[in-house]
């Protein structure tokens, strides 16, 4: 086969079939290879009348169409079958040819892959890709991280295609080394999983304690869409909310089962936040909340447990209840990114990444699924203050969870009055106190690990760590 494609993907299900698309509306040759032949087949017969693509038989085909150094775009499932592509196509490229790994790695597989391919002198970019089927198509935010040489060999197509920032901004950038771009985008999804359930917790609260109708809960959702709260998400739950259903006319969101489901991504950074002692309680509650809600048989057995009788707010209340809510869904919200960028920073410095949060926050802002408005200005936040310690520090965004703080509350006690579940915003608001309290009931757990372990503690009045002999009539301090 004649050398005449400048890149290639390999993997032709949804998010592959629709990168390569974005790449030759860009006007790239794009070779295309899948696993299944007949895919390939359906592919060039289904869209190729949209650009230049070269239909590739196999691993063999698809690197003798690759102009050099080639240039390889892996869009498979995570895991083995990654493993798989990657060790039969690397067999057959050159030391100085790159492979970029779009799929939702674990960054430690990203970083054993990067040392591995290295070694054989091939650039490998492990890539967090963001915006679903339409942003693969359209314009996603892309999260690369690897050698910064492979980077710039890819950087003007990741470029073109990238989605567009309201600013003109390309929503790409090179996040650090190895598995840095695979990291952020696992942190970006479990943001999401916080942002989606959040969002639904404040549906919840509205539609359990008003009498107001799935319409007019989107006609909410609008309004708040218009301010701070504009976010992609947001957009979209008030799309949905206004839904009916073609089949029985119903709202649509009340033909939905209640149980949702995960891939994992969620999962993995409450995981890593645990390896890394960072607290994401807002992230993890929102990953549990799914996970409640798919043990359907544990909820019909658990239904016989009592609660509070439901009570509904008359017209005034109930809009005074949408003004705190929009508080409290802003404030958790803020927490929750704000958690995630903190995960970030601490996996950077024990990997030597570098990781710059105002790059992260710009990359974020548009073409995934978490870009919001606020994202400007938590990007302004970092490049003010690189070693800014905690988003939540930063003057600006501190005043308004401050302003936020007493409607916050009484959303959080409301709900848990009339018993409706709203984990992730009250471990949100738990986490806001948990920062701002000038002390904090860890000293007792200190003083009850080393009753019961000798495990040691700390003073206040003295450097040192200490041990107290508790079988002893007077205590003994022993400096450890």
């Amino acid at each position: 086969m004649d050398v005449s494609a400048q890149i290639g993907v390999v993997g032709l299900a949804v998010m592959g079939r629709n990168l390569a698309r974005n790449l030759a509306r860009h006007g790239y040759t794009v070779a295309v290879a899948n696993r299944t032949p007949e895919r390939t087949e359906a592919f060039i017969g289904d869209f190729g009348h949209e650009g230049a693509f070269v239909a590739a038989a196999g691993a063999q085909e698809m690197v003798a169409a690759l102009e050099r150094p080639r240039r390889l775009v892996v869009m498979v499932q995570a895991g083995q079958a990654t493993d798989d592509v990657i060790a039969e196509y690397s067999r057959l490229l050159e030391p100085g040819d790159v492979i970029v790994d779009g799929g939702n790695a674990h960054f430690a597989d990203t970083r054993r892959r990067e040392a591995a391919l290295r070694d054989a002198g091939i650039h490998f970019l492990g890539t967090g890709i963001s915006g679903g089927e339409q942003g693969a198509l359209k314009g996603p935010s892309i999260m690369p991280g690897g050698s910064p040489h492979a980077y710039r060999l890819l950087a003007p197509v990741l470029n073109d295609i990238a989605a567009i920032a309201p600013d003109g901004t390309p929503a790409v950038a090179h996040l650090g080394p190895d598995g840095a771009g695979h990291f952020v985008k696992m942190v970006h999804n479990g943001i999401e999983y916080a942002d989606m359930q959040l969002i639904a917790e404040a549906y919840h609260l509205l539609r359990n304690s008003t009498d107001y109708e799935p319409r007019r809960i989107a006609d909410v959702f609008r309004r708040w869409s218009e301010g701070r709260l504009n976010s992609y998400l947001i957009e979209t739950t008030a799309e949905i909310l206004a839904h009916r259903d073609a089949h029985t006319g119903l709202p649509f969101i009340d033909v939905l089962a209640d149980a949702a489901e995960q891939k994992g991504t969620g999962r993995w950074t409450v995981q890593t936040a645990l390896d890394l002692g960072v607290p994401v309680s807002a992230i993890a509650e929102a990953v549990f909340a799914r996970s409640a809600s798919a043990h359907t048989a544990l909820r019909e057995a658990a239904s016989v447990l009592p609660g509070p009788a439901r009570t509904i707010l008359d017209e005034r209340d109930a809009e005074r209840l949408v003004a705190q809510v929009e508080q409290a869904l802003y404030a958790s919200k803020l927490v929750a990114y704000a958690q995630g960028f903190h995960q970030i920073q601490a996996a950077s410095q024990v990997y030597g990444w570098n990781v710059n949060p105002a790059a992260v926050a710009d990359v974020w802002r548009a073409g995934c699924i978490i870009r919001a408005s606020f994202l400007d200005r938590v990007r302004d936040s970092f490049t003010a203050h690189p070693n800014l310690p905690g988003l939540l520090a930063h003057p600006s965004f501190a005043r308004e969870l401050g302003a936020a703080q007493l409607p916050w509350r009484l959303v959080v006690s409301h709900a848990a009055r009339d018993g409706v579940p709203v984990p992730a915003m009250a471990a949100a608001l738990a986490h806001y106190d948990t920062l701002r309290a000038p002390r904090l009931p860890a000293a007792l757990t200190q003083a009850q690990r080393d009753f019961f372990g000798a495990h040691t503690y700390r003073r206040n009045d003295r450097p040192g760590t200490f041990h107290t002999r508790w079988d002893l009539d007077r205590s003994e301090e022993l400096r450890g």
